[in-house]
């Protein structure tokens, strides 16, 4: 919200100086962004004057002008069409800023000439965009006289942030009355005095909306002008919209802005011979579209709200205007329209078109509904002053809305709440400084929470406003009270596992992103069904749309975007909740990973590998160690999801639970999400890793080396294509657990000597005894209890 110290004193009756209202705009919780001293920054400019102008000898378009600049003659360069002798002009010396372009005026030759200084335009001067000329001023403008203390534009200008429930304040009017509450000065009153027609309105209102949404426009108001004169606004007026960033129109158009800045009232005026019968606030229809006033051309939706004649939509309610109705200077007749939207229709409306409008701003934070009178009032005496011409009677349609709300504020509150005590009278006149009209009946202060302030609704927002106008800077730092040594933060099991398997999948080279936890619904189907409770209401973005079932697609989009700028070779993870449904246990952490490209920078010592299964096998292997699930132990089968590859993926088992899955995403996925395959990818379930007891260290065990010498003999089985090789290896280790160490594969074969449908697969077994050296005896029967295992378990036969 940007506004000017000496427009906010049309408001406020104040002496201070504007350090002190800057510094007291941040202790009311207005945030100050940014203030700029104009009178600081145009201080150089001066008001001169073309004595001689000559042809540049070496450049056609060019002139020499001789510049008084009462103290001397400067000569200076100018390629401006309205240079000539006579004319007065704002001169910038050499070592002057220039603000519109950004630039440090240097003295300089141009094509062989002197040039020590320059005549401005108001594009150099950051008044408009407007470069063709050199800005012209009256006759009677003082030579030598600094420009900006003539012009009346030596200001200071104050950029502050709002929050989101401060609409109140996106007015000069609403900050000037947050000051006059903390005692800086008396707020000016408004004349709503209203203005009495003097013929009917020939354009009518009416409202056409279901019953089921007919608060999206409770109530609007307006009336016609005839036989005015559409201008130059005044210059006072022209000088407070350049101030803030404004190009003046026409006065009808500044007056617009001026009321949105300074009452905090968008409205709007239609050039009324451009209309085709009544106005009608109603829904849009599908296939309608609108020619807006930024001269682009949307397509609307059911459920935006439009200001239609008989000819279509003319307007986009609360947002923006249409082109084929806007006033020029040629209008003569107009019709004012004064309305009350909801910000919840005005908020989506605008996400959905991507308009960010000043009246969008104002009216999804709330909008004084009582504006829509006395604005109305305001307005048309400030048309009539300027444009001349008559007004007619209002016309009207809907009801304003009943605001009255009611609010209480206990004697003690401020003191439990906001740890100052403050006398009760002191809470009553800082709350009737504000507008509450506070009544105070039985220790508790009763309040009526002005129109302005829809945001107060419970007792403690009456505590913040007391509390921000007796100044935050009053309350004074006071320690916690504690009687004990805090102790060191403690984490849970989940936190830890979360922590370790973090680091580990970091230490493999993967970089840790985070995305939204909500996406594309269109992606989104890819990964599941996606039930209605996932869906959001009112999104930030239609591309986030729904909750994410699965963490996967932001990393594939993630990396289709990296593709698209030239990199190939990508491992990233994301440790996150994923969802099911809209429940306490519809959130579901997990950790996901994605690996594509090569999988190690080539380089002359090693030759680099594409990625593939294996890859985010052992990633989410892994990842499953750090949290003590051994490997031996897991199951692996093939029942992937169907956004996996269904001939190059598996899950991880641990006895009824799948703790994880792995393998290629599935090429359809990766090309309806724009990326370049193969991408290899896990999910890790955290929810579903077995519970640790608190008596069981999360830690591993010490390793115990045994003393003795391991023995390895290896094996190879015939079995069915079908069976997989960690069914063998799990067959393998079953048959004696406490001397089996570990199971390898080695070889898999397929040809000559095996059977159509078989395989042989070649396993590597270690023994490791750790009671004494083992016997050939011992090993000969272990070997067979291996045989008999396998074919047991898998069907499989030792290969002879």
């Amino acid at each position: 919200m940007l506004f000017t110290i000496s427009w906010l004193k049309e408001h406020l009756e104040t002496h201070v100086p504007p350090k002190e209202i800057i510094h007291r705009l941040s202790m009311l919780g207005l945030e100050v962004e940014k203030v700029e001293n104009k009178t600081e920054l145009l201080e150089p400019f001066l008001i001169g004057y073309v004595k001689r102008v000559n042809q540049h000898p070496n450049a056609d378009r060019l002139l020499i002008c001789l510049v008084d600049t009462g103290n001397s003659d400067v000569q200076v360069v100018c390629g401006a069409p309205n240079a000539r002798v006579g004319i007065k002009g704002v001169f910038a010396p050499s070592g002057a800023y220039i603000p519109g372009t950004d630039t440090k005026l240097k003295k300089t030759k141009i094509r062989g000439e002197i040039s020590d200084g320059m005549l401005c335009s108001e594009r150099e001067m950051g008044l408009s965009d407007d470069h063709v000329g050199i800005i012209e001023l009256p006759e009677d403008a003082p030579v030598g006289e600094r420009w900006a203390s003539w012009a009346g534009v030596g200001d200071v200008i104050v950029d502050i942030a709002l929050t989101p429930n401060r609409g109140d304040c996106a007015s000069v009017r609403g900050i000037a009355r947050d000051l006059a509450a903390s005692g800086l000065g008396n707020l000016k009153p408004l004349n709503t005095r209203p203005v009495k027609g003097t013929f009917s309105s020939p354009t009518k209102w009416k409202i056409d909306f279901p019953k089921k949404v007919s608060s999206a426009c409770p109530f609007v108001t307006g009336r016609t002008f005839r036989n005015l004169k559409n201008g130059d606004s005044p210059k006072w007026l022209q000088d407070r919209l350049r101030a803030i960033g404004l190009r003046p129109i026409s006065a009808l158009v500044d007056i617009t802005n001026w009321a949105t800045f300074d009452l905090g009232r968008p409205l709007h005026v239609f050039d009324a011979d451009k209309l085709s019968g009544d106005l009608c606030m109603r829904l849009a229809r599908k296939g309608e579209n609108i020619l807006a006033l930024d001269e682009v051309k949307y397509e609307l939706e059911d459920g935006m709200i439009v200001i239609a004649d008989d000819m279509g939509p003319r307007a986009i309610g609360g947002i923006i205007g249409g082109d084929t109705t806007k006033c020029s200077h040629a209008t003569k007749n107009v019709f004012l329209e004064v309305a009350l939207f909801d910000p919840v229709f005005v908020a989506q409306t605008g996400r959905k078109l991507g308009i960010l409008s000043d009246a969008r701003y104002r009216f999804e934070r709330g909008v004084d509904p009582t504006s829509t009178e006395w604005g109305t009032e305001i307005v048309t005496r400030l048309i009539l002053d300027t444009c001349g011409g008559e007004a007619s009677e209002l016309t009207s349609a809907g009801k304003v809305p009943n605001s009255e709300c009611r609010v209480s504020l206990r004697e003690g509150r401020i003191q439990s709440l906001g740890g100052v005590k403050i006398k009760t009278e002191e809470q009553k006149k800082i709350l009737n400084r504000l507008g509450f009209a506070p009544k105070v009946k039985n220790k508790i202060i009763h309040c009526e929470v002005p129109p302005w302030r829809p945001d107060v609704e419970v007792e403690a927002d009456l505590v913040e406003e007391v509390m921000r106008i007796h100044g935050y800077d009053n309350i004074k730092p006071v320690p916690l009270p504690r009687d004990f040594v805090v102790p060191k933060p403690v984490r849970d099991i989940k936190q830890k596992r979360t922590e370790k398997i973090r680091r580990v999948l970091a230490a493999r080279g993967m970089v840790e992103t985070m995305t939204y936890s909500f996406m594309d619904g269109d992606i989104a189907k890819h990964f599941g069904e996606i039930p209605a409770s996932l869906r959001l209401v009112n999104p930030i973005s239609t591309d986030l749309g729904v909750m994410r079932p699965s963490i996967l697609p932001n990393l594939i989009s993630a990396i289709g975007k990296n593709q698209a700028r030239g990199i190939r070779d990508m491992a990233i993870f994301e440790i996150g909740p994923q969802y099911v449904d809209d429940s306490p246990g519809g959130q579901k952490l997990v950790a996901a990973g994605a690996r594509t490209g090569l999988s190690q920078p080539r380089t002359w010592t090693n030759k680099s590998e594409t990625v593939d299964i294996f890859h985010a096998k052992a990633d989410l292997i892994a990842a499953l160690s750090s949290a003590n699930i051994p490997a031996e132990k897991l199951q692996q089968k093939i029942d992937t999801p169907i956004w996996y590859h269904p001939g190059k993926s598996a899950c991880l088992w641990l006895g009824r639970d799948i703790l994880g899955s792995f393998g290629e995403l599935h090429p359809s996925i990766t090309k309806a999400m724009d990326a370049e395959g193969p991408i290899s990818v896990f999910e890790l379930f955290f929810d579903n890793l077995p519970k640790i007891k608190n008596k069981q260290k999360s830690s591993k065990p010490f390793l115990e080396l045994s003393s003795f010498q391991p023995v390895k003999r290896d094996y190879a089985f015939i079995v069915d294509e079908s069976v997989l090789s960690d069914d063998v290896i799990q067959a393998v280790r079953s048959a004696e657990r406490s001397l089996i160490a570990d199971v390898s594969l080695f070889d898999v074969y397929r040809g000559e000597g095996i059977v159509k449908g078989k395989k042989s697969l070649a396993l590597a077994v270690i023994l490791q005894p750790v009671e004494a050296t083992m016997t050939d005896q011992e090993i000969e029967k272990i070997g067979i209890k291996i045989v008999e295992n396998v074919n047991e378990k898998t069907g499989g036969i030792l290969r002879q």
